[in-house]
């Protein structure tokens, strides 16, 4: 029943964060920690949050999750995992659309480093780069035995999930509400494709009944 406990808990995160945001009650929480963010900014580290932005956007994710589905199908012959990596992140996507549609949260109009278009709530890109790396992580952590090489994934996929929220702060895309509203939601639609992957797992692993 964890994967129940997790659901709830993250069903909660987000719905605490969104009335504090309908009601404009996060206003000086962003604001500080965008400062603090932007506070940062030089050229290396623009750059380093554009790339980061790069790699969680569809042009790096959809090839990726091609040549991952093509692996999974082709050579690893893992047919239910390819259902889940691929059903996760089309869920994701759309679950995000809705989301922002419902919301309309218009985006920061403060220093920015880059533009986008669209609604800023919740971010996209955080969406995606919780469920994605979540996925991969739990998939590999599957089929790795050694403890060092787990904890080594573990890290980069912490670190790729946080960076990526980070750099959509840093270039004044999104508010720091934002990223956090991507990383409930996800959480919540990952508990639930989990639950249901392991549930399919189960029903196939048991013996048929002898009519």
């Amino acid at each position: 029943m964890l994967w129940l406990v997790f659901f709830i808990l993250a069903i909660a995160g987000f719905q605490v964060l969104s009335m504090l945001v309908e009601h404009d009650q996060l206003k000086q929480f962003d604001t500080s920690i965008i400062s603090t963010v932007q506070g940062w900014e030089n050229d290396t580290l623009t750059k380093i949050a554009k790339f980061l932005t790069l790699i969680g956007s569809s042009v790096v994710l959809i090839p990726a999750l091609l040549v991952l589905a093509a692996i999974l199908f082709i050579y690893l012959k893992h047919r239910k995992e390819l259902v889940l990596l691929l059903g996760g992140m089309l869920g994701s996507t759309l679950l995000n659309h809705v989301i922002k549609v419902i919301y309309k949260r218009a985006r920061p109009d403060i220093h920015r480093l880059a533009e986008q278009a669209g609604y800023s709530y919740p971010s996209g890109h955080s969406m995606a780069a919780f469920t994605f790396y979540f996925l991969i992580t739990y998939l590999l952590w599957r089929h790795i035995h050694l403890r060092r090489w787990r904890i080594a994934l573990l890290l980069f996929s912490a670190c790729m999930i946080i960076c990526i929220g980070l750099a959509r702060v840093y270039l004044g895309v999104h508010y720091p509400s934002d990223v956090l509203a991507g990383y409930w939601v996800s959480a919540c639609w990952v508990a639930l494709c989990l639950r249901l992957f392991r549930g399919s797992s189960r029903t196939l692993a048991q013996p048929r009944t002898q009519m």
